[in-house]
């Protein structure tokens, strides 16, 4: 793995700052979250590689009998995932990588693959690197959930999220406008198998699989 990738050294940065109020700063959205975050997890089966683990919100959510290895490019932020693994219901194991850099990690060894808000967050130009690292690591057969933010289609609510957008930067380097179906579809070895919404037209669950050879 690269520690000073420097493409990622700004957000590095950012939640080296953000780490100790994201979780405050977060609540308001949290209390949605953590309606589709058991959904979304608890039917996983078999080893799971989450990237971007944040503050480890989804760890008390995976089920029984997983085997969860969750990576975060701050240090700042998996100091707080480490608390809630302690909860979670299954083996975690946490280190620092960048999603674009997970070569301390084998081909095809993952049954799953999760990532809740982080390709809002990867510029487009390197979504394709983390997308690409995805697919290696997947299993044949193996599947992912992206979970990602997007502008509505309805007048009022995106005017709302416009003017949300500079803190939303500011603060997480993430934006409503990146392209991550896109780039999912554009990504060798991998298939969208579903799309669905889980909050209006705004937050939206890619599903997909790792094709087999």
């Amino acid at each position: 793995m690269s520690d000073s990738d420097p493409r990622t050294a700004p957000l590095e940065r950012k939640y080296r700052l953000t780490a100790r109020l994201y979780d405050i700063l977060d609540w308001p959205w949290e209390r949605q979250y953590r309606r589709w975050r058991p959904r979304i997890l608890g039917d996983l089966k078999g080893r799971v590689l989450e990237t971007a683990v944040g503050t480890g919100r989804n760890l008390p959510h995976y089920p029984p009998g997983v085997e969860v290895h969750a990576v975060d490019l701050s240090e700042a932020m998996l100091s707080r995932a480490r608390r809630r693994a302690v909860r979670a219901r299954c083996p975690v194991t946490l280190r620092k990588a960048d999603a674009l850099h997970l070569q301390h990690l084998r081909d095809a060894s993952f049954d799953w693959y999760v990532a809740t808000f982080l390709y809002c967050v990867l510029p487009d130009e390197l979504q394709p690197e983390a997308l690409a690292e995805m697919a290696r690591v997947l299993a044949p057969g193996g599947r992912f959930r992206l979970v990602e933010l997007l502008y509505s289609s309805q007048p009022a609510r995106r005017l709302v999220q416009r003017l949300l957008a500079p803190f939303v930067e500011r603060v997480y380097g993430a934006r409503f406008d990146r392209h991550t179906r896109e780039h999912v579809r554009a990504t060798p070895g991998i298939e969208i198998t579903g799309t669905r919404w889980l909050k209006g037209d705004t937050v939206l669950l890619i599903e997909g699989r790792r094709v087999e050879a």
